[in-house]
């Protein structure tokens, strides 16, 4: 069996980058979520997939659906298929795994 590497960011010490694995054999996709401070996030979308974040550091709003809550590092959140959703820092930094159940990322903005 083959082993696939890549690098996922350009800076040893930065954590930002993507990571699609469809290329690579792999049936999830990846986004190394960093927030540098409170408000920063994406906008209301969905996917038809699960996504799943691991807070690695700060803290975290969550709007899944029509609930909100707040997730602190060491904490995960998991997001059902075609489930509206977004996600907003609180505290000055913020770092996430953002693992998407798919082969790609695939968006619809609400």
């Amino acid at each position: 069996m083959a082993t696939n590497s890549i690098k996922w960011t350009d800076g040893a010490t930065s954590w930002d980058g993507e990571f699609q694995g469809g290329g690579f054999g792999s049936g999830v996709s990846i986004i190394f979520t960093r927030l540098d401070r409170p408000g920063g996030g994406p906008a209301l979308h969905r996917h038809p997939y699960s996504e799943t974040f691991l807070v690695r550091k700060g803290v975290v709003r969550f709007t899944v659906g029509t609930q909100s809550l707040d997730a602190v590092a060491g904490e995960i959140v998991v997001v059902a298929p075609d489930t509206p959703h977004r996600f907003t820092g609180v505290s000055d930094e913020v770092e996430m795994i953002d693992i998407h159940a798919s082969r790609r990322f695939i968006t619809e903005w609400l």
